[in-house]
């Protein structure tokens, strides 16, 4: 039966213009649909275009993407598709898209200054266009990275603002881009890379050898490629390969990495971590969360068919939808070792739909109770997304409905009452339990029905030096918490990115470091004592050592561990970029990645793997102490502790664990305000009509003021109790 909105509130029917201009582009998309299609029997002449904008049926509008994103190459047959069965049910179709930047593209350039901004540009257009053609709700086509969560974060902003104004609630359906399948090394490719592992290692470099064996064994995906640039570059400047033979092996790679059908690239990074939390939200469709390829027409009009159940049910509106499975995205991100990213990307929307939460809302929730690590993801062992998509629409289990299963069965409180956009609750959805158990991979399962470990996702870490910081601890093995855990590390200071990216691929970088004056024989004495769990007495035999010798014995047994500050690199210095590259560049470096954890004000990826400590709070910008650090200072990194703490070098080096309680911002004035000029010429690289200014700090999301300033809405459970403490 056809629906119409119920609501007073009708621009179409109380102004001439709109229906003078709209149904020409309603048939326009229409007459697409059919070409392309070939369907038959549509009618839609425009006078019934003009009745239904009378009569106040839904004006959904499909909101796509823009083909310069792999994600979105093949949206418009979504969109068409999306068209059709709106019309068919009563509806009126637009269509519209947003740009959406590919952080690949983006990466380790200036562009990535450009795409935490883009979020916030996204939720601006979609409420102004939503907005001023007066659309009632939309049919989304999200795509990747942070896109789909400020599409979310619009849509539940104007649901709020229009429930505010007493108008009908704003209904939608998000329909995930699907996965892109990665590539793989063809075998004289991979030929000649062994040859380059043989030659590297003939000429006296065993370990740049072993991490190019170790960046040929992950699938072939952008992020493959970030990991080979870094072993390539070292084996130049070796001597061992010349820059021609660099970039053709570099050429050789790229052209054999992504499938020409475009779609989320399968590794677990933000893309599919929002994907994720998407589904846990409630806001994707389950027949079309994971697939292989795009939707064929049975699929979007099951999302469709759904979505007019329940466009005038407040309860199904994008902010109650949103904040009703909060708890439970928070869950699955965790559970599925989602992106650090993440992190801010949910408390964004929830401040969007008006709700006051904070980082620490979602450490709360994830660690009351503990939420296990239920998914086994591997570039090397071929676990990546596309293969979970496969598994799906194999029917061998049942994606998002599947990991709701198995946590529920690990005791995790999935709030199964809240509404999904299927127009059912999660309980209802769960009732059919065919395929729901995740035993039902016998071969290569990526969700488990025996968790990994019993802990996972994202930590938050607070310090004597800040406010607050984001580390992925399930993006670090077991052992590397060991070896990190407890141990005193020496910073490596860089002012910006470019300059870690150019100090981390220097060979000579660890030499570099000895020479630093601080490093005295004292000084590394005292840690190679603590970092090696000794008493200072055992160290008899390391005092005979000089001070080079001591260095290269505490590189050699991993007793040097370094904290690698990259600083100025927060929302409003510089626009907040992943530090992807620099922790690809300790990753790719079997040497380094023993040694290093990344500190930075800078953000995070799904795909950092190791000690990755970001969205340090407050920026160096806003005076944050991580922009006074040098080169020689000590951390204190105590990962199950949640802390790091910057220790006093003097008390140190004759044995005692003291905090620093100097006041660095006297000590250090001078140097402060150098850095503050070269924070702020190099800000002015960035245009400034898109530059982050105003926001919130990496804790609150970083959301324009005005946004957090009417976000007072307590976020508690479902039943309106109170909110935990925290």
């Amino acid at each position: 039966m056809p629906v119409t909105i119920e609501c007073g509130t009708n621009p179409y029917r109380d102004n001439a213009q709109g229906k003078s201009n709209e149904p020409i582009t309603v048939a326009g998309l229409l007459d697409q649909a059919t070409r392309v299609l070939g369907v038959e029997g549509l009618d839609y002449g425009l006078e019934a275009i003009y009745d239904r904008l009378e009569g106040n049926s839904p004006r959904v509008a499909i909101i796509g993407g823009s083909p310069d994103q792999p994600a979105h190459i093949l949206d418009r047959g979504s969109a068409l598709q999306a068209a059709v069965r709106i019309w068919q049910r009563g509806g009126v179709p637009f269509h519209f898209s947003v740009p959406v930047l590919c952080d690949g593209t983006a990466e380790g350039h200036l562009g990535m200054s450009y795409s935490l901004q883009s979020r916030n540009a996204i939720a601006q257009i979609v409420v102004n266009q939503m907005e001023a053609h007066s659309y009632h709700g939309a049919f989304v086509i999200s795509g990747c990275d942070k896109t789909p969560l400020g599409l979310a974060a619009g849509l539940a902003h104007l649901d709020r603002t229009r429930q505010r104004r007493g108008e009908a609630p704003v209904f939608a359906t998000f329909n995930p881009a699907h996965v892109l399948r990665g590539g793989t090394i063809p075998p004289d490719l991979a030929a000649d890379l062994e040859a380059v592992a043989r030659r590297v290692e003939a000429q006296g470099y065993p370990e740049t050898a072993l991490d190019l064996r170790d960046a040929m064994r992950t699938i072939l995906q952008g992020i493959a490629n970030t990991a080979f640039q870094g072993v390539l570059t070292r084996a130049r400047q070796q001597g061992v390969i010349s820059l021609a033979e660099h970039k053709d092996l570099e050429r050789r790679l790229a052209v054999h990495t992504c499938d020409r059908q475009g779609g989320v690239c399968a590794f677990n990074g933000t893309g599919n971590s929002s994907r994720h939390a998407l589904s846990a939200l409630g806001l994707a469709h389950p027949a079309v969360e994971f697939l292989t390829g795009p939707p064929d027409a049975a699929r979007v009009e099951r999302v469709v068919d759904d979505l007019f159940t329940y466009v005038n049910d407040p309860a199904y509106s994008v902010a109650n939808v949103l904040a009703a499975n909060f708890a439970n995205g928070v869950r699955v991100h965790s559970a599925t070792g989602g992106s650090t990213n993440l992190m801010m990307h949910l408390v964004a929307a929830m401040m969007y739909a008006g709700y006051d939460v904070d980082v620490w809302t979602i450490d709360c929730i994830r660690r009351h109770p503990p939420v296990p690590d239920i998914f086994d993801y591997s570039l090397t062992e071929g676990r990546d997304v596309f293969v979970l998509a496969q598994q799906c629409c194999a029917g061998l289990m049942r994606g998002m409905e599947t990991i709701f299963y198995e946590l529920m069965r690990q005791g995790v409180p999935m709030d199964v009452d809240a509404p999904t956009v299927t127009g059912h609750t999660w309980r209802e959805r769960l009732a059919d339990t065919t395929h729901l158990s995740a035993s039902g991979v016998a071969d290569n399962p990526i969700i488990l029905s025996t968790p990994r470990r019993l802990f996972s996702g994202v930590d938050v870490l607070q310090g004597n030096w800040f406010d607050s910081a984001v580390v992925k601890v399930s993006g670090m093995t077991s052992e590397q918490l060991t070896q990190f855990d407890g141990q005193v590390g020496i910073v490596l200071f860089f002012e910006n990115e470019p300059e870690a990216n150019a100090g981390l691929l220097d060979v000579h970088v660890l030499e570099r470091l000895k020479e630093h004056p601080g490093l005295t024989q004292d000084m590394l004495l005292a840690l190679a004592a603590h970092n090696g769990g000794r008493d200072r007495t055992e160290m008899t035999a390391w005092r005979a050592l000089d001070r080079e010798a001591l260095f290269d014995r505490m590189v050699e047994q991993a007793l040097l561990k370094i904290a690698v500050v990259i600083s100025g690199q927060g929302p409003e210095a510089f626009g907040m970029p992943e530090m992807f590259t620099p922790m690809q560049h300790i990753n790719a470096n079997r040497q380094l990645r023993r040694l290093a954890v990344l500190i930075s004000d800078g953000r995070y990826s799904g795909t950092s793997y190791g000690a990755a400590i970001g969205h340090v709070t407050p920026e160096a910008w806003h005076g944050g102490l991580i922009g006074l650090l040098e080169t020689g200072d000590l951390v204190h990194v105590q990962l199950t502790e949640r802390r790091i703490d910057l220790l006093d070098p003097e008390a140190f080096a004759v044995g005692r664990l003291e905090h620093w309680k100097a006041d660095l911002r006297t000590l250090r004035a001078g140097l402060g305000a150098e850095r503050r000029q070269r924070m702020l010429e190099r800000r002015q690289q960035i245009a400034a009509n898109n530059r982050l200014h105003d926001v919130t700090d990496a804790s609150r999301g970083v959301v324009p003021r005005i946004v957090a300033e009417e976000a007072i809405q307590a976020y508690g459970t479902r039943d309106n109790s109170p909110p935990r403490k925290y």
